[in-house]
């Protein structure tokens, strides 16, 4: 397998010296409102405030409705606020137009989704080289690029081989390889694992603990699912469209075979929230 280091050209995530690293991507007083001004406006989310350091894995949690993949999409800059404003790198991206907007999506930004989003008529390799030949990046360049990512994420660079003709979890490590094309300095991932069997799942998380590990990209990722928050370095808990608590479960030392349980386990907790009173409970 290829180094992580072949590919890592440009990546973002360094800590300032001596200090704490610089925030990575950042949410001040955010909402959205669908239909804003209907008789119907839905409110997906409310004064939202969040800091993601650079080179930090944030797992974002929470039930169905409760906002998570919209603040996803402001992340990336797939979508807007309707009140407040997203950052990426210390940028409002409110103060972009929209071909500013696009070029931080396109460079600063890598995104995975959960049904993989693979253009079906082309082959793998291609499907990986995709957003620098959209930059217009030269060919050759391209397909070195994209030979090496394949490398990294475990999938052989055959030149005939279409979508189709993988498995799904193959399919979603291609999706990762495509998300790293650009370098991004952020990598947004929405129920990555959402769509494949436990054991693909697992394996489709430890490549995207390797990655962050050895990459150094700033990773949030929207999961439902305890184990893949557990890996994280943080759990941001939303409910009713803000946030409803939060645990650094990178600060949970349980040695030994018991520390993914311990982990697991103080994401449970912050699921199931405080404990109520005596005096609460019905």
């Amino acid at each position: 397998m290829v180094s992580a280091t072949a590919v890592r050209d440009g990546a973002s995530g360094d800590d300032t010296a001596g200090g704490a690293p610089p925030v990575a991507l950042a949410a001040r007083d955010v909402g959205k409102t669908y239909g804003a001004g209907t008789a119907t406006p839905r409110t997906a989310l409310r004064d939202v405030t969040l800091d993601v350091p650079a080179g930090r894995f944030l797992a974002v949690m929470g039930p169905s409705g409760s906002g998570k993949s919209t603040l996803l999409h402001l992340f990336g800059g797939l979508d807007t606020p309707t009140t407040g404003e997203v950052l990426i790198e210390g940028r409002s991206l409110a103060a972009l137009d929209d071909a500013a907007r696009a070029d931080v999506r396109r460079h600063k930004v890598g995104f995975v989704f959960q049904a993989f989003n693979l253009v079906p008529v082309l082959t793998v390799a291609e499907n990986v080289a995709l957003p620098g030949v959209i930059a217009g990046e030269p060919h050759r360049d391209c397909a070195r690029r994209a030979a090496e990512l394949l490398e990294l994420v475990g999938v052989p660079a055959d030149p005939d081989r279409l979508p189709a003709e993988l498995s799904g979890g193959e399919q979603q490590r291609v999706a990762i390889a495509r998300a790293l094309f650009m370098r991004p300095a952020v990598l947004l991932a929405d129920e990555p694992t959402g769509n494949l069997d436990s054991a693909t799942g697992h394996q489709v998380l430890e490549l995207l603990l390797e990655t962050h590990g050895e990459l150094g990209q700033t990773i949030v990722v929207v999961t439902h699912d305890v184990r893949v928050a557990a890996v994280a370095d943080e759990v941001v808990l939303l409910g009713d469209g803000t946030v409803a608590g939060r645990v650094d479960v990178g600060e949970v030392v349980d040695g030994g075979r018991r520390a993914r349980g311990a982990r697991e386990a103080a994401v449970q907790r912050l699921l199931r929230g405080p404990p109520r009173t005596s005096a609460g409970r019905r």
